[in-house]
């Protein structure tokens, strides 16, 4: 198991930008005390520097917290509101690592804060790196999974409603996961990777057929 202080292969060292095209962040919500609520977000941006060392490594997620999507827009206005994550005055939800550590093979944690409504509170993600690899437009891509869990009373979120059984209608508990596919940017510019217009045109045939 490699640790904060051991050299990170060559080919990982870099900026990668997450894409917001091929990569989800989700949400999981306890309902009613039976059943689970999956929402995403629809706009997200990020970056994942690589240092020499994991040390020197960070990560950084900004989100539109508006762009939540559980498909049905009634419960996401009210996600919206002030009763969850009062859009209107804290638009963004963000994370800015402050720690990379090893975890095991291909595995790490990443601390860092988590802000929400304004509150900003540390948590770690468990991150599983997948691999990297070339993608048909001429991109460097890396595959990550990671997930957390938050509790949204920390951040100010303490709307609910009693069940007539007992309980109450939503968990406090938010399970967070996030499937990343990030471009590696390329040294020579200091800018993402970017696609062309004939390999755009060619990568959104390839995905509608897909």
């Amino acid at each position: 198991m490699s640790t904060s202080a051991e050299a990170i292969p060559s080919e990982l060292v870099g900026t990668w930008d997450i894409d917001p095209n091929h990569s989800t962040l989700e949400a999981v919500a306890r309902y009613a005390m039976l059943s689970n609520v999956r929402g995403h977000f629809d706009t997200f941006s990020g970056t994942i520097t690589v240092g020499q060392t994991l040390s020197e490594s960070t990560v950084e997620v900004e989100i539109d917290a508006a762009s939540i999507n559980t498909g049905v827009e009634m419960r996401d206005n009210h996600l919206r509101s002030a009763d969850f994550m009062d859009v209107e005055h804290h638009p963004k939800i963000t994370f800015r690592s402050t720690g990379v550590e090893a975890a095991g093979q291909d595995r790490y944690r990443v601390q860092g804060g988590f802000t929400l409504r304004g509150v900003t509170k540390e948590v770690e993600l468990d991150v599983q790196f997948e691999g990297i690899g070339p993608d048909p437009w001429g991109n460097t891509r890396a595959g990550i999974f990671a997930r957390t869990t938050i509790h949204r009373k920390d951040f100010g979120a303490n709307w609910n409603a009693v069940l007539e059984t007992g309980g109450v209608l939503v968990g406090d508990s938010l399970k967070i996961e996030l499937n990343i596919s990030a471009i590696k940017r390329k040294t020579d510019q200091g800018t993402p990777e970017t696609l062309t217009d004939a390999s755009a045109e060619s990568e959104a045939k390839t995905d509608a057929q897909s």
